[in-house]
């Protein structure tokens, strides 16, 4: 009877154990030891980028290979045709540093006039003068003649106590564009003398011109006195 009484009072306590550890596993959120509502921890959250830690999508900038490159296109006037390449404003061919007329291979243009021809016209203006042949003289002038502010009688008569004129010519100056013309200064040192013996010193320049329109003709290109600056020098 008493090993009943003992195997009976073993099975209650084996039952109250095994109750009291069912309890521990019942629902997290049901709460703590002290009645209060228990708090879920925050679930992890992916990243916003990609693996490597960069953004997935891409910034300011370009991204991926270089586009295409961007053909200009040509600058059309109001009837629709292409405007060519800025040229000189007058259309005339470019110069070098001495005033000589250049092609596109930057090599002289045969036949166009250049600063040492440009002398040669002051060289030929005294040459006739001193012959005595005050009509060619004349002719050197710009606009047949009209650019000395003379007719060719007034021209003439200006040399009337002339004998003769000695010039000195010194190297021409740098030629100057302007629209359609050339200009090319050539400073002198002159000595005229006179019927009565005496002598009068003269410095100044001429100043040379010739056309360079398209249309202009060859007497109109060519090297011709446009106006004379010249002192007398006192003793």
């Amino acid at each position: 009877m008493r090993a009943s009484r003992h195997h009976r009072l073993l099975a209650a306590c084996l039952l109250v154990f095994a109750l009291g550890a069912c309890g521990k596993h019942d629902d997290p959120q049901a709460g703590t030891a002290n009645g209060e509502a228990g708090e879920l921890l925050p679930a992890p959250q992916g990243a916003s980028g990609g693996v490597t830690g960069m953004p997935s999508q891409p910034g300011p900038g370009q991204v991926g290979p270089p586009s295409a490159a961007i053909v200009e296109e040509p600058v059309l006037d109001e009837n629709g045709n292409p405007i060519l390449p800025a040229t000189p404003e007058d259309g005339s061919l470019p110069i070098a540093d001495d005033g000589t007329p250049l092609v596109e291979d930057g090599t002289a243009v045969p036949g166009e006039p250049t600063p040492q021809d440009a002398v040669a016209v002051v060289r030929d203006y005294y040459a006739a003068i001193n012959a005595r042949s005050y009509a060619r003289a004349h002719a050197l002038w710009s606009d047949g003649g009209r650019a000395s502010g003379q007719s060719p009688q007034q021209f003439a008569d200006g040399f009337a106590d002339t004998t003769g004129v000695s010039v000195e010519i010194l190297p021409p100056g740098r030629v100057d564009a302007a629209a359609g013309s050339r200009y090319l200064e050539v400073p002198v040192a002159l000595t005229a003398s006179q019927r009565d013996g005496s002598q009068r010193k003269y410095v100044g320049a001429y100043v040379l011109r010739r056309a360079v329109v398209d249309g202009a003709g060859p007497e109109q290109r060519a090297w011709r006195i446009g106006s004379a600056d010249l002192r007398e020098v006192k003793p």
